[in-house]
């Protein structure tokens, strides 16, 4: 049965439309005005019972990024089924078992019933929402692929956790070693090396050098434990301090890049970061520059930062984004050739996920 539903929806240009639509129900004439360019936020009117929508799993305490990937995918099936903003974005918060997210959700829900735009809505939360996320939906808003967008974001999100876990992965056996040699030593010069002192003393003559530190040391921890425990918590808060700082956090990051095997593990983790970020802007219509910025703003390392600041300075000048990538060190000659294929094929965003992979 056709009946008058009144909506609103944003257009490509992200304008609010109010109007009135015929249609059998809330979720065709949803999908007609998403066939027209339009978003649709609400729907209303019409005598049909909507239907009992399914129970959607949950996500605890703050949003982390599975939990947002996963939000994500739901809310690209929801709105390409035809459910408006407001509908999807309710019961995603009333399903979800994490509070934070429930709460957000039920803020965005409020400001965009208010008026504003879903990105404008999402950017509010930067918690729960980057400037990355914000960025790829505006792009969707205003191309009128929001659904396609939010699939695009979610796999992009699943693939940086799967990196991270790999990450993880690879540096467990390492961490446990070191944490394990130190607890050794530790136990050695507080509980092993005491019993020996006075063996030592009882023999008489003189200790060799290297014994003689390790007693001096361990009697010195012993007796002035307190210090030792004063002077370890003042250097974690004068790194963290000294790691806050512009110089600091560069020197950082520049010395990460040259550990000995921790350092090609970290390169390669900026690089695969770069790749898979750039190219899920580049494919969803953000422009060159600002997807330049909002990587650098994003990649995690001030190295990597500043490089693509320069890159950004120099494609605004019209180069292409190849060029000035040569000249800094942390991208490595095979991802700018990729690159440089890549822009003068047209498939850059294809070409950044390979690197990535």
């Amino acid at each position: 049965m056709t009946q008058t539903f009144t909506y609103k929806a944003r257009d490509r240009s992200g304008h609010l439309v109010v109007g009135k639509l015929q249609g059998d129900t809330a979720n065709l004439v949803a999908l007609k005005l998403r066939d027209q360019g339009f978003t649709p936020i609400t729907v209303d009117g019409g005598t049909a019972r909507a239907k009992k929508e399914l129970k959607i799993p949950g996500f605890g305490g703050k949003v982390k990024a599975k939990e947002a990937a996963i939000f994500s995918r739901q809310f690209a099936t929801m709105i390409n089924a035809g459910l408006s903003l407001l509908r999807s974005l309710s019961i995603l918060a009333e399903q979800t078992e994490n509070k934070e997210l429930a709460r957000v959700l039920g803020e965005v829900r409020a400001d965009v019933e208010g008026g504003a735009a879903l990105s404008e809505a999402l950017g509010r939360h930067p918690k729960a929402f980057n400037r990355l996320y914000v960025s790829m939906v505006r792009a969707g808003e205003t191309g009128g692929m929001l659904d396609s967008v939010l699939l695009r974001m979610a796999t992009t999100m699943e693939k940086q956790i799967e990196l991270k876990r790999k990450v993880k992965s690879a540096m467990t056996y390492p961490v446990v070693v070191g944490a394990l040699i130190v607890l050794i030593v530790g136990g050695m010069i507080l509980f092993i090396v005491p019993m020996f002192k006075g063996m030592y003393v009882e023999l008489g003559g003189t200790l060799p050098l290297p014994t003689r530190v390790l007693l001096g040391i361990s009697s010195f921890v012993t007796s002035k434990f307190y210090l030792v425990a004063l002077f370890a918590g003042g250097a974690t808060y004068a790194w963290r301090r000294w790691l806050k700082t512009t110089a600091g956090r560069k020197r950082w990051d520049t010395a990460k890049l040259k550990l000995p095997v921790f350092g090609k593990l970290v390169h390669k983790t900026l690089l695969a970061r770069f790749a898979r970020t750039l190219g899920a802007l580049i494919r969803s219509g953000v422009s060159i520059l600002d997807a330049l910025d909002i990587v650098a703003d994003t990649a995690g390392n001030a190295v990597m930062g500043a490089a693509l600041d320069d890159t950004k300075a120099a494609v605004s000048q019209g180069e292409p984004l190849s060029k000035p990538l040569e000249s800094h060190p942390v991208f490595p000659g095979m991802v700018v050739q990729m690159l440089a294929v890549g822009e003068e094929t047209g498939a850059l965003d294809e070409l950044l996920d390979k690197i990535a992979d």
